[in-house]
């Protein structure tokens, strides 16, 4: 179990904050107008001065803050989902996660006409933690248990028929469609204060919940017989952490959409430069998953010129070729 702290963490986590601070100045900076260091400075420093560059700037600073937050919460979850299931591959979106959150919400939508975001979130962690125990009792099925690449093609065939279950419920309803769809793309221009004070609490309980299963996950890497040698009870360790996990991309997707690939990408990227440690790959992985889907955010706006192309397009187009090098690489083996 590891128990040293990594090589270069410093150097690396100075590297993180500093990607970090570019993507946030970059967010400000970016748009359908793109502001100058004046306009910057007016907008973050300035309250009394109301030119439309400063206005602008204030604007932007709600969507870059949640544009973080659900990065973080996807990290972190897709770090939780690949240490539960011992599974490189593993994310909320490839194990259709998102997909039964996405239907709870489009069901609450058609049938009980739900609006708000409050009630979204408890739509989504309901649907994403039912469809979470569904693809591990189908990937738990034969004698070999759950191997990565069971969960896996699990995951695929659930999201596929949850998919076709949503587009079943939307298209005799055109009022479902027309509030469905933009959400169902996937994205952060939605975002304002008041569903980032509704986040908070469910991202604190969340990353709190997967920093305190930190030390039993990385007895678990070993196996479940040295993991209960070193006296971990393995199964309410992974039932602490798949609940951390699924409550994170349950309150993400309500919020932004089932935006896919960020905790896929976000947890290679710092297992890559900081090793396998899961200690430090949470806090890492929120990091890295802020900074990946803001920069995707920022891309969108760039892209998408006057208009804006939806990051959940953005990190499908990224993440879909990396899953395909990973997935050569790794030949599926288990973490």
């Amino acid at each position: 179990m590891p128990s040293h702290v990594p090589k270069h963490l410093w150097k690396v986590t100075v590297l993180f904050v500093i990607l970090l601070i570019v993507s946030v100045m970059a967010s400000l900076a970016f748009g359908a107008r793109t502001i100058g260091w004046d306009g910057l400075m007016d907008g973050l420093f300035s309250p009394d001065v109301q030119s439309h560059e400063a206005i602008v700037v204030r604007q932007r600073i709600v969507r870059t803050i949640f544009s973080f937050m659900c990065g973080a919460a996807l990290g972190v979850s897709g770090a939780l989902m690949q240490s539960v299931t011992r599974n490189p591959i593993a994310d909320p979106s490839i194990l259709g996660v998102n997909t039964g959150a996405a239907l709870f919400v489009v069901c609450g939508i058609a049938f009980f006409n739900i609006s708000t975001a409050n009630e979204y979130i408890w739509l989504a962690i309901a649907g994403a933690m039912i469809t979470a125990i569904f693809v591990f009792t189908i990937g738990s099925l034969g004698a070999s248990g759950a191997t990565p690449l069971k969960l896996v093609l699990a995951g695929a065939a659930t999201s596929a028929i949850l998919s076709s279950l949503v587009t079943a419920i939307m298209i005799p309803r055109t009022n479902v469609m027309d509030e469905f769809r933009f959400w169902q793309v996937g994205s952060v221009g939605a975002g304002n204060w008041d569903l980032i004070q509704l986040f908070i609490p469910f991202l604190l309980v969340g990353i709190a919940i997967a920093l305190l299963t930190a030390p039993a996950l990385n007895a678990l890497a070993l196996g479940d017989d040295v993991a209960t040698g070193l006296g971990v009870n393995t199964g309410m360790i992974r039932l602490f952490a798949a609940f951390a996990g699924v409550l994170l991309c349950g309150v993400a997707t309500a919020l932004a959409g089932p935006i896919g690939f960020i905790g896929l990408l976000a947890t290679h990227v710092v297992r890559l430069v900081i090793g396998p440690d899961i200690r430090y790959i949470l806090p890492l992985s929120a990091f890295v998953g802020g900074i990946i889907l803001t920069c995707s955010d920022v891309a969108g706006r760039l892209l998408g010129s006057p208009g804006e192309l939806e990051v959940g397009i953005l990190t499908a187009f990224i993440g879909a070729p990396i899953l395909i090098l990973i997935t050569m690489k790794a030949k599926i083996r288990a973490l």
